[in-house]
């Protein structure tokens, strides 16, 4: 993945799963888009991100 997520990985992340559908979502386009757009960040650059990231081991 490279740059912005496109519109059709927009779509497919957008489709709400079960537990998120229990809570809702306001927007999930713009909440997918989002998603999308962080992980591709981390992606591209780990040792800038790794920092931030809640998930990652020190």
């Amino acid at each position: 993945m490279s740059g912005q997520p496109d519109e059709s990985d927009i779509s497919q992340r957008a489709e709400l799963l079960p537990e998120e559908q229990a809570v809702g979502s306001d927007d999930p386009e713009a909440q997918a888009a989002a998603i999308l757009d962080e992980s591709s960040e981390r992606t591209e650059y780990p040792e800038e991100t790794r920092r931030e990231s809640t998930q990652t081991p020190d």
